[in-house]
C-alpha cells in the first residue's frame, strides 16, 4: 500500500508533496531572485522552494545592511549528505555578509538521546563542526554555541536563558498541542529554547539592536518556526523583527522514501564513507526510476524524478545545467541505463569525498578559533 505522507519534526515518511506543504503551512513560493542567488544551484534549481518574509532578507542584502542567519543541529549520529544541503546555505549566506548563529541542541539531545552532555559536545565537534569547516565555514562572523553552556560572558548567558524562560509566559499548552500534536514537557522545553535561539541575536547583549534573522530549514522543522514567530510577536519586553525563513527540499534517503536520516544506515552516505562503501550503498540501496529489464528500459525509458541517483546529481553533484539536462534526457529516453547513472553518481561522490576528507583533516587545526567564548568543563 502507498504510504501516507508524514512530515513532522520527528518523522518524515511517504512521498512528500511539496505543493501540499506550501498550502498547509501557509508558505510562499520563492520569489524572483538576484543573480548571486541564481548562480547557486540550490536556488537556481528550486531546491530552496519556499519562504516566509524572505523579501526582508533580500532588501537587507541589497542595501548592505547587517543580518543574521541562524540554524541549529542535533548532535546525534553521523554527518551525511543531507546535512551538507543546509551547510552549503550556511556558507553561502556567510559569504554574503551574514553573521551566523549555530546552536548545538545538546539540552534537547540530552533528554531524547540518553547521552551525557560531554558525549554530545564531542559528537557536535567531531561530526558537525569539522565537516562545516571542511565545507567552507569560517570562524569570523560565526557564533557556534551549546544550549547547555551559552557563553562565558555572564551578561550574554543570562540574557539567553532569561529569554527562553520568559517566552513560556507567551505560549499555552493548547497552542503547543495544536502545532505539534502529541506534546510532552521535554518537547515544550525544547521548543522554548529553539525560539530563544532564533530571537536572541536581536537582544542588546548580542547584535546590539534588532536585526533581520533568517532561518533556513527543511519543511519538517516549520512547526518550530510557527510557534517561535507567534511567541515573538506577542513578547512585550523587547520589540523583535519577525523571523524570516526558507524551506529546502529533503535530500531523499537512498531507498527513495522520506529523507536521508542518521538513524537509518541504509538511507545515508556519510562524509567519512570510503569509495568501496559508497559504491556498495549506491548499487544496493539507491532507488531506481528505471524499468524492470534492460529491454523494457530501452523501450520505455526511466523516470528521473523518482530516481535517487539523478536527484543527488541535480541537488549536489552536477553543477552544469546542460550536462544535467543531457543525463535527464538520456535516462528518460532509455539511452542511459540505471547502472550507468549509478556509475556517474558514484564517481562524482567519491571524487567529492576524497577532497572533502582531506579538508576535514586540515579543519582540526581551526576548531579552537570557534571556541574563544567557551570554558569547557567535563
Amino acid at each position: 500500500m502507498k504510504k501516507e505522507m508524514k512530515v513532522t519534526p520527528w518523522e518524515v515518511s511517504g512521498k512528500v508533496d511539496y505543493e501540499k506543504l506550501i498550502r498547509e503551512f501557509g508558505l510562499e513560493p520563492m520569489p524572483k531572485l538576484p543573480k548571486v542567488f541564481e548562480d547557486n544551484v540550490l536556488f537556481r534549481r528550486k531546491v530552496v522552494f519556499a519562504h516566509r518574509d524572505f523579501g526582508r532578507i533580500l532588501d537587507t542584502i541589497k542595501n548592505k545592511k547587517p543580518f543574521v542567519m541562524m540554524t541549529g543541529l542535533m548532535p546525534s549520529g553521523k554527518f551525511h549528505l543531507g546535512h551538507a544541503l543546509l551547510t552549503k546555505q550556511m556558507v553561502f549566506y556567510q559569504r554574503l555578509g551574514a553573521k551566523l548563529y549555530i546552536a548545538v541542541a545538546d539540552l534537547e539531545a540530552y533528554n531524547a538521546r540518553q547521552k551525557s552532555l560531554k558525549e554530545l559536545k564531542e559528537v557536535a565537534i567531531d561530526q558537525y563542526l569539522l565537516n562545516y569547516i571542511a565545507l567552507g565555514l569560517e570562524p569570523k562572523n560565526c557564533d557556534f554555541y551549546f544550549q547547555s553552556d551559552r557563553s562565558k560572558d555572564s551578561k550574554k548567558s543570562n540574557a539567553y536563558y532569561r529569554l527562553a524562560s520568559n517566552f513560556s509566559r507567551y505560549a499555552t499548552f493548547n497552542e503547543f498541542k495544536a502545532i505539534y500534536g502529541e506534546i510532552s514537557p521535554g518537547k515544550m522545553d525544547a521548543s522554548l529554547f529553539q525560539a530563544a535561539d532564533m530571537f536572541h541575536p536581536q537582544l542588546p547583549e548580542f547584535e546590539g539592536k534588532p536585526v533581520p534573522v533568517l532561518v533556513p530549514v527543511g519543511p519538517d522543522q516549520d512547526p518550530h518556526l510557527r510557534i517561535a514567530r507567534d511567541i515573538g510577536k506577542r513578547y512585550k519586553d523587547h520589540k523583535f523583527i519577525q523571523l524570516s525563513s526558507t524551506y529546502h527540499l529533503f535530500l531523499p534517503g537512498l531507498t527513495g522514501s522520506g529523507k536521508m536520516s542518521s538513524s537509518d544506515e541504509t538511507s545515508f552516505i556519510s562524509m567519512d564513507d570510503g569509495s568501496k562503501e559508497v559504491e556498495r550503498k549506491i548499487k544496493k540501496y539507491a532507488f531506481s526510476g528505471g524499468q524492470a529489464s534492460v529491454e523494457e528500459h530501452r523501450k520505455k525509458g526511466g523516470n528521473p524524478d523518482v530516481d535517487v541517483s539523478y536527484q543527488y546529481l541535480r541537488m549536489f553533484f552536477e553543477p552544469d545545467d546542460k550536462k544535467l539536462n543531457q543525463i535527464r534526457e538520456d535516462y528518460r529516453s532509455g539511452k542511459m541505463l540505471t547502472g550507468e547513472l549509478k556509475e556517474i553518481l558514484t564517481e562524482k561522490i567519491n571524487a567529492f569525498l576524497k577532497e572533502h576528507q582531506k579538508k576535514r583533516e586540515a579543519a582540526k587545526d581551526k576548531i579552537d578559533l570557534f571556541f574563544k567564548d567557551y570554558i569547557f568543563k567535563d
